[in-house]
């Protein structure tokens, strides 16, 4: 068994990509989007470092873009093989990929409006009719089931506590085992259920998006949320939330019904901007024998997270080009959760100019991104063609992450009944780097940073 690295590796976080050669077989695990500069998010166009045609099964670990954005790519390239996930996963796959479809469309239509005469065509990376064959060719699983996804290759799902129907992928063939975590959750995550601890198996490959530091603590993180809106409430302007459409978005309507008195929401319009979200609440609402029990008992309650009095959401232009008119009382929630595209850019047009607004981000903002700009508090941006004084508040909630922290990580590493060699992936190189040393000199086991192109054999 061997696996070579092919993206979120060297010291990046997006584009997850690895393959792994087992019983004679290629089994490519995620093949996501690589997010950023649009320097970076060109190198999606570029070739696969293998052929498509070869890949004899793709196993995806979760929903996310940059787990799933090139699949329909791989597709249109040669790939004919089964594609396994999670069946929350398998439900999430076609909105979060047409929605990807519909930006590429509209963003190369965009283009061609202004090219000149000799300059060739821009094409989207794919179309929705490439997300529809991807589509056909996906296999559902649920959690905790070996199945035999090609000859002499077993897979096992388990609990990544991420997204709903996030999953860590354990691989099995020619009598050696693997495990690669996709993304890890933080314990006590709202509506999910708690990562599943670690198998036995000989190698883990494992993310380390915050490998360098802790989250504040996540009932000090939802009183800071409770206390930002309160500020805001008094300055007499609108809120706005750049959050994913999958996990994040629904965990903000989790915690505003679970603090809709004590917040004093009712005096707040709540805008629901995504149409992706919608459909995602959708999925949600099939797939409550995921949710933990906490989440049961708020399902139940009188204030239903995705039924709040004053939710609005907005599944029309029209819808959200309105909602710019409004000037105070408003809290919008919408995509990109990286600010990077989507409805929120332009609600960040038309509200980082005035102090009375603020901006609250509350999720990782990847070098590159407008969001990371704004965390890192620069003076102005440009927004389709504008520049813009940065003069609202903005704040970051760290503790809200989807992904586990350092201590996290650990505690899932040593969950399990032995302590096998690991591979980090998907962290800057000084989050990994730090997480690298603290395994190696607290467990004693040997720690690969996995290169683009690097090779390593279980």
């Amino acid at each position: 068994m061997r696996i070579e690295f092919h993206g979120a590796a060297g010291g990046e976080v997006t584009g997850s990509c690895h393959l792994v050669e087992a019983a004679g077989k290629r089994i490519l695990f995620d093949c996501g989007m690589v997010q950023g500069s649009r320097e970076a998010e060109a190198r999606n166009a570029e070739p696969f470092g293998f052929d498509p045609a070869s890949i004899d099964a793709l196993v995806l670990s979760h929903a996310h873009i940059d787990h799933i954005g090139r699949v329909p790519l791989l597709v249109k390239r040669g790939f004919s093989g089964p594609i396994w996930a999670q069946e929350a996963t398998c439900g999430l796959f076609p909105i979060m990929l047409l929605d990807a479809a519909s930006l590429a469309e509209r963003s190369a239509e965009f283009e061609n409006r202004d090219r000149a005469p000799h300059e060739p065509e821009a094409v989207p990376l794919y179309t929705a009719a490439d997300v529809t064959v991807a589509q056909r060719q996906l296999r559902p699983l649920p959690y905790e089931k070996d199945t035999e996804i090609l000859p002499g290759v077993t897979l096992r799902l388990h609990e990544a506590g991420h997204i709903l129907g996030s999953a860590m992928l354990e691989l099995r063939a020619d009598g050696r085992s693997m495990l690669f975590t996709g993304d890890v959750g933080m314990r006590g995550t709202p509506i999910l259920r708690d990562p599943a601890p670690a198998p036995r198996t000989d190698l883990i490959l494992m993310e380390s998006t915050y490998g360098d530091r802790n989250h504040k603590d996540r009932a000090a993180t939802v009183a800071e949320l409770g206390q930002i809106l309160a500020a805001a409430r008094a300055d007499g302007g609108n809120v706005v939330i750049p959050a994913f459409a999958v996990g994040r978005s629904q965990e903000l309507l989790y915690w505003f019904a679970e603090h809709y008195e004590d917040w004093g929401l009712a005096k707040w319009t709540i805008f629901l901007d995504s149409p992706m979200a919608a459909k995602v609440m959708a999925v949600y609402d099939s797939h409550e024998e995921l949710f933990d029990s906490a989440a049961a008992k708020v399902w139940s309650g009188r204030i239903k997270p995705f039924k709040l009095p004053n939710l609005r959401v907005s599944e029309s232009v029209d819808d959200s080009k309105a909602i710019n008119r409004i000037h105070g009382g408003a809290i919008v929630i919408a995509g990109s959760g990286m600010a990077n595209g989507g409805r929120v850019r332009h609600h960040l047009a038309n509200n980082l100019a005035y102090a009375r607004n603020h901006v609250i981000f509350v999720g990782y903002q990847a070098a590159g991104t407008l969001g990371r700009l704004l965390v890192n508090r620069v003076p102005r941006v440009r927004l389709f063609g504008n520049d813009i004084s940065v003069r609202a508040q903005i704040h970051t909630v760290g503790g809200l992450s989807a992904h586990a922290d350092q201590q996290g990580l650990l505690d899932w590493y040593a969950s399990g009944p032995e302590h096998p060699p690991v591979a980090l992936a998907h962290g800057e190189n000084p989050a990994r780097e730090a997480l690298a040393a603290i395994l190696q000199q607290r467990f004693g086991v040997k720690v690969t940073l996995a290169e683009p192109g690097m090779q390593l054999d279980v």
